[in-house]
């Protein structure tokens, strides 16, 4: 599909995507000025990609006036979002576990701040709760020297025995465990206080109490004066991308009220034991927690 919108506005090209629907895996060519495009700006075009459920492929250039623009539908039914509920939703062949979220600027960039901020290299038990293959332990290891990273102990959970048998051998160290449980028990296995508990989008799942659960963390598994990192999703993965925006219940387009309620929820308990609390991101919204020094 070709289309020449040289010389409109923001609210034309706009106007063109709100009123033609396009097919999955169907790429639409924006035929576009690039005096028009510098005004607008790249990330702008990256944006309008996104909410239409597109993916931006790489800019043509015609001549040196004008270039051609080029978006492709997302296959929207290609999503884990939809697969089935058990736990192998996130198991090793499943597309859960193609996705590296790590390699998401967006969200590796404000990750690393939060372990900063927290100051990891301090750190000395690693709790990891939807830790999958380990993709949060990676970055860590990355940003700690050999030594570093073998004074300290992690252990990461999740409920998907593939993920965690892949997990073990892709960290094979005396000083990583990986155990395949049930969050909803984890008092079953007896794992004592850590210094840092980190669980990226997984207190949200429905079948989690977010706000007991968060409570029992804190009152039975973090050691006086822990830190806490938590990733909330404010983004979907379609076809392979990660696209800005919580899914509501109920709702057609983007709504953020879950997410923000349970964010503020968090940050108040956490508040109120004498805890310095950020909120960053954006694809994730990492809410980062270090007391509060006396």
């Amino acid at each position: 599909m070709n289309i020449d919108l040289k010389q409109k506005s923001s609210k034309d090209i706009l106007g063109w995507f709100e009123s033609h629907e396009v097919q999955a895996s169907e790429i639409v060519q924006l035929k576009l000025s690039q005096r028009d495009v510098e005004r607008i700006g790249y990330k702008a075009f990256v944006d309008l990609a996104q909410i239409f459920f597109m993916k931006m492929l790489t800019p043509i250039q015609n001549d040196i006036e004008t270039l051609t623009l080029r978006f492709q539908k997302l296959n929207l039914e290609s999503s884990f979002h939809k697969a089935d509920k058990s736990s192998e939703k996130y198991g090793v062949d499943s597309e859960f576990f193609s996705i590296d979220k790590t390699a998401q600027f967006s969200f590796l960039y404000h990750y690393r701040q939060a372990l900063n901020f927290i100051n990891i290299k301090t750190k000395k038990r690693v709790l990891n709760l939807g830790v999958n293959r380990g993709d949060e332990f990676r970055v860590i290891e990355e940003m700690l020297s050999v030594d570093e990273f073998k004074e300290k102990e992690f252990v990461g959970i999740d409920y998907s025995a593939s993920a965690i048998e892949y997990a073990k051998k892709d960290f094979p160290y005396a000083n990583v465990d990986f155990r395949c449980h049930d969050i909803n028990s984890l008092d079953e296995l007896s794992l004592g206080e850590f210094d840092l508990i980190i669980s990226i989008g997984t207190l949200q799942s429905t079948n989690i109490n977010f706000n007991s659960t968060f409570m029992s963390l804190y009152q039975n598994h973090l050691e006086k004066g822990g830190a806490v990192i938590l990733g909330f999703p404010n983004c979907r993965w379609i076809d392979g991308e990660m696209i800005y925006g919580a899914k509501a219940p109920n709702y057609a387009f983007s709504e953020m009220s879950l997410v923000l309620k349970d964010i503020h929820f968090c940050k108040k308990y956490l508040q109120q034991k004498k805890y310095r609390v950020t909120v960053t991101g954006k694809d994730y919204l990492l809410l980062t927690a270090r007391k509060i020094l006396q």
